[in-house]
């Protein structure tokens, strides 16, 4: 079965200015990740800011073009493609943003934001499409008469709903998540989580989701991908993942996550120093001036991922099995 995206060795430069006397210089916001999405799975792409979660986005959405690597979507390569066959791709995809009310146009009602798509992209009358965007109304659980209001007249959890049936009107394969609940109420997430399960498993939809809250990863990815300086140190299915992590940063992550019982108290990993610039990254591999297991190796040769376990990891440690594949003592994932 084809995936619904596959990524080869993705990458995206930057050519950003230092000034008025000096040159540009290039930021690396990408640096050659790989991986593949089938259809009906949701992807989890966890790591700091500054890590390259957004850029991978706006590949995945067509917002831009890689500048090097293979992206293909539903088995076309989006990177060759023509004007005709990027338009017939980009239905194919579409993006949920962080802010839902700064996602949708103030100046227009619920019904003529759902019902945009259908008025560039396809030959429907406007009862069609008042029909569409009625019925995608109520699939997301909104009611008929909000049809005709404004924006500001929602709820924060109702605005993301809006923006949730917006994406969903040309039925896409793939919807991108970009931090659909990080700016909701608790008690919201959880009904829009459950929304987003229930409309995964009515159109066989493909979720990339990008989230900080490691929580919310655990219950709603399939796998999850840990990126850190622009490239996926560690790949892998959600369980394997939180509790065996197996890259020292991975391990890092995971422990950082609060714990909401009090009797399970683990020792906390902390991680020494900032995350390294993206114009100047360092030699080998880009975590070693940070990890507590580096060597020489680390800081001149670039790891490449290999398999350990089923899990995909970029790191020299756990090739040389100097990384103990069991949790560090103490740590709760």
């Amino acid at each position: 079965m084809t995936p619904v995206v596959e990524a080869v060795d993705l990458a995206r430069h930057y050519q950003v200015g230092q000034g008025l006397f000096s040159g540009n210089v290039t930021l690396k916001a990408l640096r050659g990740t790989s991986f593949s999405m089938p259809a009906g799975k949701t992807l989890a792409v966890v790591g700091e800011s500054g890590c390259g979660k957004s850029t991978l986005a706006r590949l995945v959405t067509l917002i831009e073009r890689p500048s090097s690597g293979i992206l293909r979507l539903d088995g076309v390569d989006a990177g060759a493609a023509d004007k005709p066959t990027l338009r017939e791709l980009r239905k194919k995809v579409q993006i949920v943003f962080q802010d839902p009310y700064g996602s949708l146009n103030p100046r227009k009602k619920v019904g003529a934001i759902l019902e945009e798509s259908l008025v560039i992209n396809t030959a429907m009358n406007a009862r069609e499409r008042a029909d569409a965007a009625r019925e995608m109304m109520d699939r997301v659980g909104l009611r008929p008469e909000y049809y005709d209001r404004y924006p500001h007249m929602f709820s924060g959890g109702q605005r993301q709903r809006i923006a949730i049936a917006r994406a969903l009107m040309l039925r896409p394969k793939l919807i991108v998540l970009d931090e659909p609940v990080s700016a909701l109420d608790v008690s919201i997430q959880a009904q829009v989580l459950n929304l987003l399960v229930d409309l995964q498993e009515e159109f066989n939809l493909t979720y990339l989701f990008i989230s900080h809250d490691l929580s919310v990863v655990r219950h709603f990815a399939d796998e999850v991908m840990v990126m850190y300086l622009g490239r996926a140190v560690e790949q892998g299915p959600r369980e394997a993942i939180f509790t065996t992590p197996r890259h020292p940063y991975t391990r890092a992550l995971l422990s950082s996550t609060p714990v909401a019982d009090p009797r399970r108290r683990g020792t906390r990993i902390k991680l020494v120093g900032e995350l390294p610039s993206p114009i100047d990254p360092p030699p080998g591999c880009a975590f070693h001036p940070r990890c507590a297991y580096a060597n020489e190796r680390c800081r001149v040769e670039f790891p490449e991922g290999i398999d350990a376990g089923g899990q995909l990891v970029a790191c020299h440690g756990v090739e040389e099995g100097r990384i103990d594949t069991a949790p560090p003592p103490g740590a709760i994932f």
